[in-house]
């Protein structure tokens, strides 16, 4: 039995610290070293939840190349166990550019999957069988499978997904809505329609995030509930992962027996301290674990 399944989102991260966001238009710019670690969406709820003292397993495809190593051995390093099939498109990657201040934006390299998805509806089933809690990432290859996790969810186990920037309309991400109880979305491109897109997806409880402001909290019944933005507990240096850090905090406070409003605000708390830290290998102290 394991806390948390998460189910797709692994790849690596090429950070780039660049003097502006926008970068100012020029030829060249002198950086600091450019890093190349473990990131992606599924590898940020998972190094979160992990760090927060869950039991982690994630189910994805890596390529046998260089960045598929750096993500094994990041996993390893972390006590994240992960089943792992190969993508012979190789490993997703991201290069996120982030200004003196920790903002970020992200350039991002899916890798799609070819063909039939890597793992049978059955080897999938039974992995969620066994988790208290399923969360999955919007990657091509679940989409097939999205039925068979739903069918074999236990009864009282919640399955939560992160939309991302979605804009309310795109379809791709509404199979990955309807399977779920408890849906994420940046508020980057919803402005004032966050309200009435929460409405069409009820009643799913929905949480709208807004970076630095923190959330908003849709339950499904007509009613909003704002989420107050944590202050950080030092310098920020780098935003990249800290909305994976708020689900991995969120996920960490309902299993523990959290209201929801309440694991929600705990998991503001865990997303500022995130943003402490350069990367998604959390040091051990960082992440508030109560």
């Amino acid at each position: 039995m394991v806390d948390l399944l998460v189910i797709g989102g692994l790849g690596v991260d090429v950070r780039v610290r660049v003097p502006a966001l926008p970068l100012p238009a020029a030829d060249s710019h002198t950086v600091e070293p450019i890093e190349l670690r473990i990131g992606n969406t599924g590898a940020g709820v998972a190094l979160a939840a992990r760090a927060l003292g869950l039991r982690v397993l994630v189910v994805d495809t890596l390529g046998t190349d260089p960045a598929g190593d750096v993500v094994r051995a990041a996993l390893t390093r972390a006590g994240v166990p992960a089943l792992l099939a190969e993508n012979p498109g190789g490993t997703r990657r991201s290069v996120n550019l982030v200004d003196p201040g920790g903002r970020r934006t992200s350039l991002y390299d899916p890798r799609p999957w070819r063909g039939d998805p890597p793992f049978s509806a059955a080897q999938v089933g039974d992995l969620v069988r066994d988790a208290q809690h399923v969360h999955v990432s919007i990657m091509d290859w679940v989409v097939p499978l999205l039925p068979a996790v739903r069918a074999a969810l236990p009864a009282g186990v919640t399955l939560t997904t992160d939309l991302h920037d979605w804009d309310g309309e795109n379809p791709y991400h509404l199979p990955f809505a309807e399977v779920a109880d408890l849906i994420l979305v940046s508020g980057v491109r919803l402005d004032g329609r966050a309200p009435a897109v929460a409405g069409t997806l009820a009643p799913r409880t929905v949480v709208v995030t807004r970076g630095a402001d923190s959330a908003d909290l849709y339950p499904g019944d007509g009613s909003s509930v704002p989420v107050p933005p944590a202050a950080p507990p030092g310098p920020v240096v780098d935003s990249n992962g800290a909305g994976d850090a708020f689900v991995a905090g969120l996920v960490a406070g309902r299993l523990r027996d959290r209201p929801l409003a309440e694991a929600a605000r705990y998991a503001a708390r865990v997303a500022a301290a995130a943003c402490t830290h350069d990367g998604m290998e959390y040091p051990a102290g960082l992440l508030p674990t109560g």
